[in-house]
């Protein structure tokens, strides 16, 4: 299941800039795996040829720290079970990803905003209230009035 943190993360085990701690961290067997290739292809419209070689259209040959911060995130969740991620680091083409991925196993992300998981029906856990939430519309609701994203918090 999916779980999200709304607001500032209290935990020692969250990374708040995951771009650069992937390029610090990441294992080459995390860019062999065939989630991350699909994700590469759908987010950065790109080829992870091998964990040094990513081929995109409109760059070239790149090394994999030149993937997108959105697609990096992705990877780590999917490979580090230790931290939580800060998923802000996402756009909302990411979303989807981040429901796949949480059906294979839990995950915990921290958001600063509300994510747009788009239409169909969710199944969303919010860690700072315990609420499970089915749909986008009842996920915006519920972080609204429980004040999850209010400044003073």
């Amino acid at each position: 299941m999916l779980s999200i943190y709304f607001g500032d993360y209290p935990g020692d085990d969250y990374i708040d800039n995951p771009d650069l701690y992937f390029d610090n961290t990441y294992e080459d067997d995390w860019l062999e795996d065939e989630r991350s290739k699909e994700m590469v292809k759908d987010i950065d419209c790109s080829e992870l040829v091998s964990p040094n070689l990513v081929i995109s259209p409109v760059l070239g040959s790149i090394p994999v720290s030149r993937l997108s911060g959105g697609v990096k995130t992705l990877i780590q969740i999917n490979n580090d079970r230790e931290h939580v991620y800060n998923a802000s680091a996402c756009g909302d083409n990411c979303a989807l990803w981040l429901l796949k991925i949480s059906q294979d196993k839990d995950v915990l992300v921290r958001l600063g905003h509300i994510m747009d998981f788009g239409d169909e029906p969710i199944n969303i856990r919010i860690a700072n209230t315990d609420d499970i939430v089915s749909s986008q519309k009842e996920l915006v609701r519920k972080v609204i009035l429980a004040g999850l994203l209010d400044e003073k918090r």
